[in-house]
């Protein structure tokens, strides 16, 4: 089968005996073309099928409407629901999306902004790859359009970021165990380099200080990727220990799953034993046994509230380059891992 090319705006003017720069401003609407005019070109553009290009139609206006947007982990369920909520907020202000995944890979992540650059998309939303260290791709980009990033920043880059309270979250459900009477707290959290994972560990730390709990290196545990695998295998470490925790704080539900599924497995009781809160709200965390106590991530609101940020930014352009931190509040949804009624 043959496909057939697109029409163009050249072959719409010569079928209708007009020139481009008229048929071009009869399907735009422009009022210094008359109402026949643009009906006539109208029905012939709907006959002949004539798609406009977005790309050469941005290239001579200098805007598309268009947004990029590059996450580390598109299958992740919170990073889907941030997802969502862009689309639908970008769809509610006129402008329409390009998603692209870095698979938590640096140089895919340059190539992502450089392609992003090259589509001429208005401004870039963008999570971090973990452990991102080189930013000079984002900050060219930074100095051709307006850049926000959201749930994985960096301090290196000056533009608008999207967060969580991450460390006032930690430090809260740190609190709720220790007010369960909860002594020996461990945690499991990513290696260092990884933005959230150093905030959460930050309000772990801030939580034992203030109520006087020793800090113990060896319940202090971290691994390359905080999955539900490694929180099993972390969980196993934890009790095969002569002086075991009794409760685990990990930095993702996935791990706290992993955990819950270990402790299970040796039959531990939970949460009179060992209580156990993850960090996200995950589907996952109401469907584990028991129920995971955890930290809800609003997803909705962060993806809406990035697109508002970014739009005001390519609708408003100013000279200077923007910094400022945007901190979206989570809360603490207690369940059966850290509470018996």
């Amino acid at each position: 089968m043959n496909r057939k090319r697109n029409t163009t705006l050249k072959e719409l003017a010569k079928e209708l005996g007009l020139s481009i720069s008229t048929v071009s401003r009869a399907l735009n609407d422009h009022p210094d073309i008359s109402t026949e005019t643009k009906e006539s070109v109208k029905i012939l553009a709907a006959q002949m099928h004539y798609v406009p290009n977005m790309f050469a139609k941005g290239f001579r206006s200098q805007k598309t409407n268009i947004i990029g947007v590059i996450v580390s982990n598109i299958t992740h369920l919170f990073t889907s629901t941030i997802l969502k909520s862009i689309l639908e907020e970008a769809e509610i202000r006129g402008y329409r999306v390009i998603i692209s995944e870095s698979n938590n890979n640096e140089a895919k992540q340059s190539e992502m902004l450089t392609t992003m650059s090259q589509f001429g998309v208005d401004g870039v939303l963008m999570s971090l790859a973990r452990k991102t260290t080189y930013v000079d791709d984002a900050l060219r980009i930074l100095n051709r359009m307006p850049l926000v990033l959201f749930d994985k920043v960096s301090s290196k880059i000056p533009c608008t970021q999207i967060v969580i309270n991450e460390e006032e979250a930690a430090f809260n459900a740190v609190e709720h165990l220790i007010g369960l009477g909860k002594k020996r707290i461990a945690i499991m959290k990513e290696t260092e380099n990884s933005y959230n994972s150093e905030k959460r560990y930050a309000g772990y730390l801030r939580a034992l200080n203030q109520y006087g709990l020793p800090v113990d290196e060896k319940i202090i545990l971290s691994t390359e990727d905080i999955s539900l695998v490694q929180g099993k295998r972390l969980a196993n470490i934890l009790l095969s220990m002569k002086n075991r925790p009794d409760a685990i704080f990990a930095i993702t539900d996935n791990a706290a799953i992993g955990a819950i599924k270990a402790l299970n497995k040796f039959k531990i009781k939970i949460p009179e034993e060992i209580a156990v809160v993850g960090f996200s709200n995950s589907i996952n965390s109401t469907i584990i046994s028991p129920t995971l106590t955890t930290v809800d991530q609003p997803g909705d609101k962060i993806g809406r509230t990035a697109v508002k940020y970014l739009i005001e930014e390519i609708e408003n352009p100013k000279n200077d380059l923007l910094t400022k931190t945007v901190e979206i509040k989570t809360n603490l949804v207690v369940r059966d891992s850290s509470f018996k009624a």
